[in-house]
């Protein structure tokens, strides 16, 4: 690959990298890719909702609809004194760069921009339309960007044919895996109810943790579901448990619990939501519980998209992916339910979300010719 084929990607990326951009907020990356988008003969739309910004790009007027989607926003980099280099300061050591947003997923923005204006240069009149949809409210709360704009699409009768999100799917070596589908997630916050009182007069007090021990282990020990062939059996996880005033002496009034589920296509949320409640019920408490669907599982079945990824990857790097659903939700989540195809494909993920965040300097441009192949596969004029 040409010298600057590789350095392209890497200065977009550390461009990138180099702003701040701690969700929601995007801090002009998305006006620095709108630049060089339009440039590239693309027509740029901002699409802010509330405090989120977001931007849709098209190339061409007509025809199957290939969508690149991505987030510009960050995770907050944690304590600067932790980083052995300063985590908006981009820096390459032993072949890696460094930075909050190398892997998540600035270098997949950098990647698909620095792919789609060679592509759009080789093939000016392809067939199709290519399009980018960009947020960022990935790594937030997830109101006001894709959910928000594939809204506002859906309104104006536009649809998405093929989706490639570009989250850090890969594992050991880019293209290894590729997400075809995503698990479920249901939150739950669940308050019981006791009576507060002096830990020596128990009789005088109901503590609501003793209450509510049998009835968790029960939710816990449940089995869900089995799974099936594209999704492990569905999971329930508490990730957090408050109760108590601080001090030694006092039986609390209240208990609060947070979990959640992440379910398969087995299982639906109204399911799971009915079968806890059955659970609780059987114990003595006095109890409310509130829920928050982050998204539902979806999965990408048909053979179009995950073909043309598959091909696209054995020409540019001779790897053969495994398809997976497993990790965390993603934006797919909001896109796939309006009849898109959609695969997860970005650099290897060890380092997401941790201090000392980095990608392999050598993935970025190889990762370039991965997205460029994939827009041959499905736009180039036959």
């Amino acid at each position: 690959m040409p010298t600057t084929d590789r350095d392209d990607v890497l200065a977009l990326a550390c461009r990138l990298i180099e702003i701040d951009s701690v969700s929601p907020a995007d801090k002009g990356c998305q006006d620095l890719l709108r630049s060089r988008l339009e440039a590239s003969g693309f027509h740029c739309h901002a699409m802010p909702f509330a405090d989120v910004d977001n931007l849709w790009a098209t190339h061409g007027d007509q025809g199957p609809l290939l969508v690149f989607a991505g987030h510009t926003d960050v995770v907050p980099p944690g304590p600067e004194a932790d980083w052995q280099t300063p985590p908006f300061n981009p820096e390459i050591k032993d072949g890696m760069l460094y930075g909050r947003g190398a892997a998540d997923m600035k270098g997949s923005l950098a990647a698909m921009v620095i792919a789609a204006e060679r592509f759009v240069t080789n093939y000016p009149d392809h067939s199709g339309r290519l399009g980018f949809l960009i947020t960022s409210d990935e790594e937030a709360d997830a109101i006001h960007g894709t959910r928000a704009v594939m809204n506002a699409l859906s309104e104006q009768d536009i649809v998405i044919d093929w989706c490639l999100v570009g989250e850090p799917s890969s594992q050991d070596q880019l293209g290894d895996v590729i997400r075809v589908g995503r698990r479920g997630s249901l939150n739950a916050t669940l308050t019981v109810k006791g009576i507060q009182g002096h830990v020596a007069y128990p009789d005088d007090a109901v503590n609501p943790i003793h209450r509510l021990a049998p009835a968790l282990a029960a939710l816990v020990a449940e089995s869900w579901d089995q799974g099936n062939a594209h999704f492990p059996a569905t999971s329930l996880q508490v990730s957090n448990i408050h109760a108590g005033t601080g001090a030694t002496n006092v039986v609390p009034g209240h208990c609060e619990v947070r979990f959640n589920f992440r379910y398969s296509t087995e299982s639906t949320a109204e399911a799971l939501k009915q079968r806890t409640s059955e659970i609780l019920d059987r114990f003595d408490l006095d109890y409310q519980i509130d829920w928050a669907l982050s998204g539902e599982p979806f999965l990408t079945m048909r053979e179009t998209l995950i073909n043309a990824v598959t091909r696209a990857l054995d020409e540019a790097t001779g790897v053969t992916p495994t398809l997976s659903t497993s990790g965390g939700t993603s934006d797919g989540r909001f896109i796939a339910p309006y009849g898109t195809e959609v695969v997860e494909l970005g650099p290897v993920n060890a380092t997401i979300h941790k201090v000392n965040e980095c990608v392999r300097v050598a993935d970025l441009p190889r990762l370039a010719s991965v997205y460029e192949a994939i827009m041959k596969e499905l736009l180039a004029a036959q």
